[in-house]
């Protein structure tokens, strides 16, 4: 394989610098003894959360104050405080699943986002659209992170993956560390492939117990949420802000147009200067200082921004 082109120093620095949703703050000490391998890093990571969906998987009922609570947790520094109250031992020591946090794919994310950082790693997180979670051809709305490599330049890291028993039973058959990209859709891939009539916008979403989220509309507000983690808003998954509608009949030709352009700049090439100044420049894609966030089991609220 070819050597990556070199990463625009600017761009290298952007990424490498923690944002304020990834910073470790007061808890900075924590990182002390973090290797700086990728792989390893995110296994630390791995050993630090259950996913809210995994208590059958790991042999454990997870508390329902645990489970509707947790993951709304925004802050990095707050989620190492919930994880270091219920054990306290170095972040390098893989906890039961009685010590961890109960979040979601974001939260392996950001917690590999962020050790990558402190590491000297440019990084930052994606999100997008999974295939590996179930069969026939649905793609999962999923979070992961994407690192830069000297040799092969932006690779996309699942750290939900990085558990055997994960792999395992997703029968899981590439590099956790180096998803393939049509495994894992960034959201303006995603939407190309919609445009150009190769998939089903219904084939894209999340499905509840109660219902099917899923569709064009979806993977528009997916993508405001990728354009905001190029930016280094990295907020929660169901923070909702800007243009966007809850069904594919309310989309209007502005918003699509819109979300066009988006997509052009943050497929798997991400242009960094037009997202940069898309997302800062325009009202409707900027994340403000108070979003409306739909909590799956604690209910719509409108939470300020640090």
């Amino acid at each position: 394989m070819p050597p990556a082109r070199a990463l625009a120093p600017d761009v290298a620095a952007f990424y490498a610098a923690q944002s304020g949703f990834s910073s470790p703050g007061r808890l900075t000490r924590l990182y002390d003894a973090l290797p700086t391998d990728p792989t390893r890093l995110s296994e630390i990571a791995r050993g630090l959360v259950i996913h809210r969906l995994e208590g059958d998987l790991f042999d454990y009922q997870i508390p329902a104050d645990r489970l509707h609570n947790d993951a709304e947790t925004r802050y990095l520094d707050d989620i190492l405080a919930v994880i270091t109250d219920r054990n306290d031992a170095p972040l390098l020591q893989r906890r039961t699943p009685g010590d961890r946090f109960v979040g979601v794919c974001r939260d392996m994310a950001l917690l590999l986002c962020s050790f990558l950082r402190h590491a000297g790693i440019p990084a930052r997180l994606r999100s997008g659209f999974a295939d590996y979670f179930g069969t026939g051809g649905f793609h999962f709305d999923h979070m992961v992170t994407e690192y830069w490599n000297e040799r092969e330049g932006w690779r996309l890291a699942d750290p939900q993956l990085a558990d055997p028993r994960v792999t395992t039973a997703l029968a899981v058959d590439f590099d956790p560390m180096n998803v393939p990209r049509d495994r894992f859709l960034v959201a303006g891939a995603a939407l190309h492939l919609i445009r150009a009539s190769d998939a089903d916008p219904a084939s894209f979403g999340i499905p509840l117990p109660d219902r099917m989220l899923a569709g064009e509309w979806f993977v528009l507000g997916n993508l405001r949420l990728d354009l905001a983690a190029l930016n280094k808003a990295e907020t929660l998954l169901w923070d909702t802000w800007g243009a966007s509608a809850d069904n594919d009949d309310a989309l209007t030709d502005a918003v699509r147009d819109l979300y066009d352009q988006v997509a052009q700049a943050t497929r798997d090439e991400v242009l960094f200067d037009i997202a940069r100044t898309m997302f800062t420049e325009n009202p409707n894609l900027r994340t403000p200082r108070t979003v409306l966030s739909l909590a799956p089991f604690n209910g719509a609220i409108r939470v300020t921004l640090r």
